[in-house]
């Protein structure tokens, strides 16, 4: 099968500020804020929506053609993904930009500053659909440019091509009839409890009502697990999914990525089972969050199958 992940490519820049924000925020001249934090190190991160994605699907032996907008910066994060099979191919490099980036200073009580710039990510990606074959491709549609995630959702719909529709931060740039368009004919939708919280409030739809316009819809809860829901048998079900407890938790962010390509690894095997996909997805997550830096983490497939069976009693793949 082929795997076409769209979102964003971008670079982590992580500094380390040893004091605390507050000594050095005076509230009565916060209307005039000028200040400077002296930081300790700057450590700098692979990361992206899409190449999160695709980076977890390498570590589960699928090659995933990532399709996103980077700048003139990029080269460091190419080579990354190629060491890792990941094809560049489809990458269009904007000469005139930066990659995307999100610069993140945290002080010693762990509150954050983060100023993003979308950089190359202003511009659509240049993508020929005309070459895939509809039986043999399956698609992420992950927040990255707002023009791109609405006309590939499109595209993937005149040409039957299954697609798994992850609005995530983008959520607040939809208005109510792109959002229900871009929902309605999804193979998934997959959210968190907060935003599909956030996409029930634009919609004014129910949670009824939206699993009546996909296939199966995903909420994930972070510690809580998630529950799928889904057409059995006529009727909808609705089955919760424990979270694997990793072994250390040092840093969420970039979860709910690993746990999208555990998913999507799981719907390729011969069963299509979406249970055992979903169980796929806490598992790859879980390896995630017990590093700093959403790419920084590796695993084999004898150690997921392990994790796997320790967990759910059952060969992963």
């Amino acid at each position: 099968m082929k795997i076409m992940v769209s979102g964003s490519v971008a670079y982590d820049r992580i500094m380390d500020f040893p004091g605390k924000f507050s000594d050095h925020i005076l509230p009565d001249k916060i209307h005039m804020l000028n200040v400077c934090f002296m930081i300790n190190e700057l450590k700098e991160n692979f990361g992206g929506t899409a190449g999160n994605i695709a980076y977890a699907l390498s570590l589960l032996g699928e090659k995933p053609d990532v399709v996103a907008s980077a700048g003139h910066d990029f080269n460091a994060y190419g080579n990354w993904l190629r060491e890792n099979g990941i094809s560049t191919d489809f990458i269009r490099i904007i000469p005139t930009e930066f990659t995307a980036g999100a610069y993140i200073t945290t002080d010693n009580q762990d509150n954050q500053i983060t100023a993003f710039n979308p950089g190359a990510m202003k511009h659509s990606s240049a993508y020929d659909f005309n070459s895939l074959d509809p039986q043999k491709t399956i698609a992420v549609v992950a927040p990255g440019n707002l023009d791109d995630m609405y006309n590939f959702i499109k595209i993937y719909k005149q040409r039957r091509i299954p697609y798994i529709f992850d609005p995530g931060q983008s959520l607040p740039a939809w208005n109510k009839n792109q959002l229900l368009e871009m929902i309605s004919g999804a193979k998934i939708f997959i959210s968190n409890d907060y935003e599909l919280g956030l996409t029930i409030e634009k919609t004014r739809a129910t949670v009824q009502e939206l699993s009546s316009m996909v296939e199966i819809l995903i909420t994930t809860k972070a510690e809580k697990g998630s529950s799928v829901m889904f057409k059995r048998d006529g009727r909808l079900d609705t089955v919760d999914i424990p979270a694997v407890i990793p072994f250390r938790i040092s840093d969420p962010t970039g979860a709910g990525d690993a746990f999208r390509a555990g998913l999507i690894k799981g719907l390729l095997l011969p069963q299509q089972d979406i249970i055992h996909a979903v169980k796929m997805g806490t598992v790859s997550a879980s390896f995630c969050v017990e590093v700093h830096g959403t790419q920084n983490y590796s695993f084999t497939k004898e150690l997921f199958n392990e994790r796997f069976a320790a967990e759910f009693s059952l060969t992963a793949y």
